[in-house]
C-alpha cells in the first residue's frame, strides 16, 4: 500500500497508481476486497490486489485505486457493513478528489462485490460495476449476529474490546444492505456478474439472482472455478476485456 485516507476518523491504506505522465481525468477503478476467511487473511486483505492495480493502470489507462476497510490490513477500526459502506463512499471520494476522474468503475469480490452494488446504485458518478462471486444478501449472517460477531473476532476483522457498543444497531446492518433490490436500482448501467461454477462458498445462484434482478448485466459462470476467482487468470481476462470494452466504448 503506498498511501491512506480517511473514513469516519478512521486511517484507510490504500494503493494507487495511475499511468506515467498522466494525472487528471482518466478513467477510474476501483477495486473491493471481501470479507477475510480467516485470520490470516484479515492481516492480508487485498494484499495482491496491488499488482492488479499496476496491470490495469497500464493496459487499460486508467487510474486504478484498492484499498483495505476497517478492520483488515493495516486499515483501523472494526468490522460493520454501514462501515464498509462508508468505506467504499470514502473511497470514491478520494479518488475524485485525488485524480477527477472521467468516470469510474467499481470492481469488487465476494463481499466487496455486494457492497459495490449498494453503494453504485446511489451513486451517479459510478459508470458501472464488475463483481466475482458475490452474495445475493447477507440475511445468513444476519440469522445468526452473535455467532458472526464472534467469527469476526475470531479472524481479527473486529478487534476492540466492547465492539460494537450498540449490538443491535450493529446486527440490523446485516439486513440493511440488499444487493438484488440495489441490482435493480443501478441498472440500466452496466454490470457485470462472474461466478466460479464451484464456488464452495457462495452459491452460483446468487450470481444468477443479481444478474436477473438488474435485467440487462452480463453473466459469465466460470468452469471448474472455485470461491477466489481473484486468482483464475480466466476470469481476469474477462474481467480486464470487460473493462476495456466498457471504458472505451
Amino acid at each position: 500500500m503506498n498511501g491512506s485516507f480517511e473514513s469516519g476518523g478512521l486511517t484507510l491504506s490504500r494503493h494507487l497508481v495511475v499511468p506515467a505522465g498522466k494525472h487528471r481525468h482518466l478513467p477510474g477503478i476501483i477495486m473491493c476486497h471481501g470479507f477475510p476467511i480467516g485470520p490470516l487473511d484479515a492481516r492480508q486483505s487485498a494484499l495482491t490486489f496491488p499488482e492488479l492495480m499496476d496491470r490495469m493502470a497500464h493496459d487499460l489507462g486508467v487510474a486504478a485505486l484498492t484499498f483495505t476497510f476497517r478492520g483488515c490490513g493495516t486499515s483501523t477500526g472494526d468490522f460493520s457493513l454501514q462501515g464498509w459502506v462508508d468505506d467504499l463512499r470514502a473511497a470514491i471520494d478520494h479518488l475524485e478528489a485525488e485524480v477527477s476522474p472521467s468516470g469510474t468503475w467499481l470492481v469488487g469480490t465476494n463481499t466487496g462485490g455486494s457492497l459495490a452494488i449498494c453503494v453504485a446504485a446511489d451513486d451517479p458518478r459510478i459508470s458501472g460495476c464488475a463483481v466475482l462471486g458475490p452474495r445475493a444478501d447477507f440475511d445468513d449472517w444476519a440469522a445468526q449476529p452473535r455467532r458472526f460477531l464472534e467469527h469476526a473476532r475470531e479472524i481479527g476483522a473486529v478487534r476492540t474490546v466492547g465492539f460494537p457498543s450498540n449490538f443491535e444497531e450493529w446486527s440490523r446492518e446485516l439486513r440493511r444492505f440488499r444487493p438484488t433490490d440495489a441490482a435493480r436500482r443501478f441498472a440500466p448501467r452496466p454490470l457485470l456478474v462472474m461466478h466460479g461454477e464451484d464456488d464452495e462458498s457462495v452459491p452460483v445462484a446468487d450470481s444468477r439472482l443479481l444478474a436477473e434482478t438488474h435485467g440487462s448485466a452480463e453473466l459469465r459462470v466460470i468452469a471448474g472455478a472455485g470461491h477466489r476467482l481473484r486468482h483464475d487468470p480466466r476470469s481476469i481476462a474477462v474481467l480486464m476485456g470487460w473493462l476495456d470494452r466498457q471504458i472505451h466504448a
